[in-house]
């Protein structure tokens, strides 16, 4: 729920800490400097799941000239069936990320190959694809994530329960009671991203019991999709030492407000300037002309943006879901945007910054930010033009009085969502074509196997409502 902040003063990539890594000599010594014995080389499939080969040090030449070998089909959705030729994971020798919290461990993220070309069914591939194609246009997106977590525990019976016992306020959102009682992870993982160079500026306990967010300073597409990634393996990592589960699901408890993974989008050229602000702008939100074409190109996709943002059946638990035991959701059910206004699905917090409310913690990253790269692109180019900004209290509205003044409601399923994905030829485009077709049917087609795998388990709800009923 905290604004990411973008430092005006220290140009658009706020890092203070460790040094980039660009050549085999310099990984050489970031190795040996920071005494790495071992080295993941990392990738994530469709679903976000970090993938992962443990080199020793004393491989790492070999690493670097032939990758680490996967057999993709084994991997997850990657795009593969067990004939296909192993994937060849290349590091990005820029994305070296020493482990503090596991002294002696380095991760390297890696682009995975196929027969010497990128593969494309490799969410990182994608993304690359989608940055160059803003730098071909001059142009560069910043991104800031805000990652929400819940820490608990499972019992006996299989079900789980909030990790603190006295995290039970009805309103426990920035308890500092709630914040001392988990003063150590906290902290502790305060020290490991500022240790990275990641720039930890604020922690707090979020509107959910058991729930929080530690924020980090923005930076290039790339970087900052890798650091979700680090982020949650090293919170799942710390959580399991501690005795706990930390899970990024968008609603892991009926009355609680749900996890998000909010992100704040700001645009640069070559020069380091801002091209969303404008602070003459009539509207009143200090945008420029292409910040509101963008946000007409976000709006205009949202439907079918909302089955990369969230793409699971469980996302669909949050965003259409009526308000928790807090008296807010927090995530938007219309298509629209405003100033600082946490109702929408698109804030204006500050002068050139755009922060998408329709992302939630299940969402890959990768995806996700390349979605929002073709959806805003298209907004550029044909310079839409989004409207004046809505000024409506959208917890209050009913979905008749939105229907009368031609608000856009987001789906109410991931199935739903995938069929407006299906249908949009701009995020067909961004996400680019593999040797079987669009990735956009592939996407498709393995999500809608997730929803028939939902839709075959008889749930509690079911039962109650029905066993005796009929």
């Amino acid at each position: 729920m905290e604004q990411t902040v973008l430092s005006r003063s220290s140009g658009p990539d706020s890092d203070t800490g460790t040094p980039v890594v660009s050549s085999r000599v310099e990984l050489l010594e970031a190795l040996e400097r920071d005494r790495i014995e071992f080295i993941f080389a990392m990738f994530v499939d469709l679903h976000g799941k970090p993938c992962a080969k443990l080199v020793p040090v004393s491989a790492v030449d070999q690493l670097l000239d032939d990758g680490a070998g996967f057999a993709g089909f084994a991997a997850g959705a990657m795009g593969q069936v067990p004939s296909s030729p192993d994937i060849l994971a290349m590091p990005d020798l820029a994305s070296y990320t020493p482990a503090p919290w596991q002294p002696g461990l380095a991760i390297l993220q890696c682009d995975p190959y196929c027969e010497g070309e990128p593969w494309p069914f490799a969410p990182r591939v994608i993304l690359r694809r989608q940055i160059e194609r803003l730098g071909h246009r001059g142009l560069a997106l910043k991104v800031g994530a805000e990652a929400e977590y819940f820490l608990v525990r499972k019992t006996a019976d299989g079900t789980i329960e909030v990790a603190d016992p006295q995290d039970r306020a009805a309103t426990p959102c920035y308890d500092a009671r709630a914040l001392t009682r988990m003063y150590d992870h906290l902290t502790t993982v305060s020290r490991h991203i500022n240790a990275l160079g990641w720039v930890n500026y604020a922690n707090d306990h979020e509107d959910a019991n058991g729930q929080f967010e530690q924020n980090f300073g923005y930076a290039d597409p790339m970087t900052t999709a890798d650091r979700i990634i680090v982020f949650r393996y090293m919170m799942h990592t710390l959580a399991g030492q501690g005795g706990m589960l930390a899970t990024f699901m968008p609603k892991p408890f009926a009355h609680l407000t749900g996890n998000g993974l909010h992100m704040h989008l700001s645009m640069w050229d070559g020069d380091d300037t801002e091209l969303f602000v404008d602070s003459g702008d009539a509207r009143g939100l200090r945008l420029s002309d292409m910040g509101y074409s963008f946000i007409g190109g976000l709006l205009e996709h949202a439907r079918a943006l909302a089955a990369v943002t969230c793409p699971t059946v469980n996302s669909y638990k949050r965003l259409a879901s009526p308000a928790p035991d807090s008296g807010a959701s927090w995530s938007p059910v219309f298509a629209t945007y405003g100033g600082n206004d946490r109702t929408h699905m698109l804030r204006v917090p500050d002068a050139g910054r755009v922060e998408d409310r329709c992302i939630d913690g299940s969402a890959n990253p990768y995806l996700t930010i390349s979605a929002i790269i073709a959806a805003g692109l298209d907004g550029i180019e044909r310079q839409l033009n989004p409207g004046d900004p809505c000024d409506l209290n959208l917890l209050k509205l009913t979905e008749d009085e939105a229907r009368e003044r031609g608000l856009v409601s987001m789906p109410m399923t991931l199935w739903h969502a995938l069929e407006y994905l299906e249908a949009d030829p701009v995020l067909r485009e961004g996400l680019g074509k593999t040797p079987e077709g669009d990735y956009v049917d592939y996407f498709v087609a393995t999500k809608r196997a997730e929803v028939r795998s939902s839709h075959a388990e008889v749930t509690p709800w079911e039962l109650d409502h029905y066993l005796s009923a009929i």
